[in-house]
């Protein structure tokens, strides 16, 4: 009577585990904290960047605009008359500005300083905002317009019309907003202009001496690298 045999794994083995045989590896990034760390940092990076610069310029753009219509009545009849987002508040433009400057800032400062511009930067979105939308509702510039056009200090003013640029310049404020706090939560990861060894300077005497420690006499591609550089590699190896 004969007994059977198990077939033969393909790679020669018998069927079963192996106690040998490796286990399949996970990914390269897989449990690796610090991957998605530096994956979030530059999402946040290009989306603080895209929020504050369509931010600020929805602000700047929605100043010269028509916020507000109305009509001016005085004993001859009525006068249309108009009042621009600048007449009404120049808020949102000026500190549009200055979020954009706060928003290229933030790359050339670290550590402390960095919070400093991004908290700054949060707190100029938030202020175009609440001035934006308070802008909507302000007759002022169009009464001071109607006075202006009838002549007449005591005109007043019909049926006041918004129109969306006030909204606009909120969305522009809230945008910003977004880019100060992403600049909170993620600028500790962000690249710095100032640490980056393509902006510091070091004297010309300086890396002049580095470039000749660097040469070895007995090394001909360093002959030759020093050669290509302009230099006598043999200055100072005598």
């Amino acid at each position: 009577m004969t007994s059977s045999t198990p077939a033969p794994d393909p790679d020669g083995t018998e069927g079963g585990p192996h106690p040998g045989r490796p286990e399949a590896e996970p990914a390269p990034d897989a449990g690796r904290p610090g991957a998605s760390r530096s994956r979030a940092a530059r999402t946040a990076l290009a989306a603080a960047l895209l929020c504050g610069a369509v931010g600020a310029a929805l602000a700047l753009i929605s100043a010269g605009q028509t916020w507000s219509t109305s009509t001016a009545e005085f004993a001859q009849g009525q006068v249309p008359v108009s009042a621009e987002g600048g007449d009404v508040t120049g808020l949102p433009s000026a500190l549009a500005l200055v979020g954009l400057a706060a928003l290229v800032a933030v790359f050339a400062v670290r550590r402390a300083g960095r919070r400093i511009v991004a908290g700054l930067l949060a707190l100029c979105g938030a202020a175009v905002l609440a001035s934006a939308l308070l802008g909507a509702d302000d007759t002022g510039a169009l009464s001071a317009e109607a006075a202006k056009t009838s002549g007449l200090t005591d005109s007043g003013i019909g049926a006041v019309e918004v129109s969306a640029w006030p909204y606009v310049s909120a969305v522009g404020g809230a945008l910003l907003l977004v880019a100060g706090l992403l600049a909170l939560r993620y600028g500790a990861g962000w690249p710095s202009m100032s640490g980056s060894a393509r902006y510091e300077r070091t004297p010309l005497r300086q890396r002049a001496a580095a470039r000749a420690r660097r040469v070895d006499p007995d090394r001909p591609e360093d002959l030759w690298k020093a050669l290509d550089r302009g230099e006598d590699p043999t200055h100072g190896t005598a």
